[in-house]
């Protein structure tokens, strides 16, 4: 049961009405985070254009699908893996690729070499050494792409706090890996 109270779209007014049209424009549907983030218009407002502008990057929608799958699994949101998941599938991606990107791998090195920096850069807040970066750019990333795989780690930690906090309703089929690995970093 979510935390926080659900804004209704059918009632909602101003510019949280306005942002949850554009969402619903943009995806033909309004998902439960989505309701609750509309609290704020603020907080929609800035995850939205975050979101959009990183949509606008030469970052791959899959290796942003991928680091959003790394982050929500690391982060232990199941709502926010579900949802990232569906997202992922969407963008081409199997179950395969989702559960080697939980585990910051992936079958393509140009791909891992982002999850493993992505993997870092949380554990480390922040704090990955010169060589972690060079070694992004050695894997074929430039300086723009290195700072859009910052920006898509710190999107993807925004969404997934304040789904832990929030607790949305599940309303994305279940990734099916989440528990399992949950398991698997307690053992």
């Amino acid at each position: 049961m979510a935390r926080l109270h659900s804004v209704d779209p059918a009632l909602a007014t101003g510019k949280a009405r306005d942002l949850l049209d554009i969402v619903r424009l943009r995806t033909g549907r309004i998902p439960n985070m989505v309701r609750l983030m509309a609290n704020s218009p603020a907080v929609l407002s800035g995850y939205l254009n975050l979101a959009t502008a990183l949509a606008g990057s030469t970052l791959s929608v899959e290796i942003r699908d991928l680091i959003a799958v790394l982050i929500a699994t690391e982060g232990g949101s199941d709502y926010t893996l579900a949802a990232v998941s569906t997202l992922a599938r969407k963008s081409g991606l199997d179950d395969d690729d989702i559960a080697m990107a939980q585990h910051a791998q992936a079958r393509d090195p140009r791909t891992a070499a982002a999850l493993r920096f992505s993997e870092s850069l949380l554990e480390k807040r922040g704090h990955v050494s010169p060589s972690e970066v060079d070694r992004l750019i050695e894997a074929g990333f430039s300086d723009g792409e290195v700072a859009e795989v910052v920006a898509a780690v710190v999107l993807n930690i925004y969404r997934n706090y304040f789904n832990l906090v929030a607790a949305p309703e599940i309303d994305f089929p279940a990734s099916g890996t989440g528990a399992k690995l949950a398991m698997s970093k307690a053992e």
